[in-house]
């Protein structure tokens, strides 16, 4: 019985013992396991390379190896594209619809003109629809006056007009004999029978283009009824049609533009009546010049300078033109000359002291520009795209000046400003606001 506590002590101390060498060899092992896992993990020597070898930089981030002339060209030129495709699209647009646009392009012009009619009878106390009504009435019934006028004038004056036109034939290849440009009869022979070989060989074009003038008719008579219903509506409720213009402008930029109409409205209004102003004192002095020079359709002549001059500066080249011809074919080389000289004259005072007095600052468009912009709208819309052309560039300078300075105040307005006993007075914004 004394053995047995002492056997068992021992067993249990050699136990221990072996427990605890078990740990350490355990403990060893992990720590061998450990130290070979880090030597495979970490970065293996790596013998360095020969003197000869060149060096390598490193490779910079794609972004920042482009130059940065080049990425500003992309991003603008994406841009570009974009807006490029818009304005096609556009256009598309406008082509497909190209009767109501230039209905309703020549309502606004209209109402350009009649608008202040309108405000005036309503200062003096006559109800806006009888006032819109009348006004209405009075600007539909000249126009219409002054186109029966000119039909009118034009039928009287045809038969008398084809006679002098060919006694002025005959008078110039007489002078074209005698003149020292040594034209012979039978080169004037040759010329009148080239004319006369081209209108034949061009008779079925004529024809389809007389058929093809009855649609051009109705669609003439579609756009002036067009035109006379969006008149009405404008000049009766032009303010509430803006309003609810602007409830399809996005909220951020709505005071922006709703400051932006009226400047647009009030360019297009000095355009149309500058424009009427200088285009009436273009037909009178003109009509007058021709009429004392025995000119035959001198009133005619004179309403289609007035016609010519919303085209600016080809229509007045073109009406001037016209003029000129018909001076030469019925009255003769000098006639046509003084006719020139008178033409020359009115739009040279025309130019440089009635556009600048009348129209003053609010119509300020470059010549160039002018010109590119009767051009594009004459290759988009005839005639009446050249008409609209000029004042649609105005407009949009106009709104794009005002948003412009609109900008900037706002970007004053909101700046930030020092506050507390440090700070001083905010000095007032010294820009004027835009008109």
């Amino acid at each position: 019985m004394s053995r047995v506590p002492g056997w068992l002590g021992r067993l249990g101390a050699g136990l221990t013992e072996m427990s605890e060498r078990w740990n350490e060899r355990r403990a060893e092992a992990e720590r061998e396991r450990e130290e070979t896992e880090s030597r495979t993990s970490s970065d293996e020597h790596v013998p360095p390379p020969p003197d000869y070898a060149p060096d390598v930089p490193a490779r910079p981030d794609p972004a920042l190896a482009v130059p940065w002339g080049v990425r500003v060209a992309a991003e603008a030129g994406w841009r570009l594209l974009v807006l490029a495709g818009t304005l096609w699209v556009l256009m598309r647009i406008i082509s497909a619809v190209q009767l109501v646009v230039l209905a309703f392009a020549s309502a606004l012009l209209i109402t350009a003109v009649l608008q202040p009619t309108v405000a005036r009878l309503r200062r003096l106390g006559v109800p806006r629809g009888p006032a819109t009504v009348l006004t209405a009435i009075l600007g539909f019934v000249v126009m219409g006056l002054i186109g029966w006028f000119v039909t009118w004038q034009v039928m009287e004056n045809i038969d008398d007009l084809s006679g002098q036109i060919q006694d002025g034939i005959d008078e110039l290849r007489n002078w074209l004999l005698n003149s020292p440009f040594h034209v012979t009869d039978k080169q004037i022979n040759e010329i009148a029978k080239n004319l006369r070989e081209a209108v034949g060989a061009n008779t079925d074009q004529i024809t389809s283009a007389g058929l093809e003038g009855v649609t051009v008719v109705v669609e003439a008579l579609t756009g002036i009824l067009l035109a006379v219903f969006s008149t009405l509506f404008l000049l009766y409720d032009g303010k509430r049609i803006w309003q609810w213009t602007l409830k399809l402008v996005p909220a951020a930029a709505r005071p922006g533009v709703a400051g932006a109409g009226p400047a647009a409205w009030r360019t297009l209004t000095a355009y149309v009546r500058g424009t009427v102003v200088v285009a009436l004192i273009d037909a009178i002095f003109i009509g007058l010049g021709i009429y004392f020079l025995d000119v035959p359709m001198a009133v005619p002549l004179a309403v289609f300078i007035f016609l010519g001059a919303f085209i600016p500066l080809v229509g007045a080249v073109v009406s001037g033109a016209l003029a000129v011809v018909v001076a030469l074919v019925t009255q003769g080389v000098f006639t046509a000359v003084m006719t020139l000289v008178v033409v020359l004259a009115v739009q040279q005072i025309e130019g440089h002291i009635l556009q600048p007095f009348i129209l003053g600052r609010a119509v300020r468009v470059h010549p160039l520009a002018v010109v590119l912009s009767v051009a594009c709208g004459g290759m988009v819309a005839g005639i009446g795209g050249a008409v609209v052309a000029v004042p649609l560039v105005a407009v949009t300078n106009t709104v794009a000046a005002y948003l412009r300075a609109y900008s900037r105040q706002s970007a004053l307005r909101h700046a930030v400003r020092p506050r507390g006993a440090t700070a001083v007075s905010a000095e007032p914004d010294r820009e004027p606001p835009p008109e």
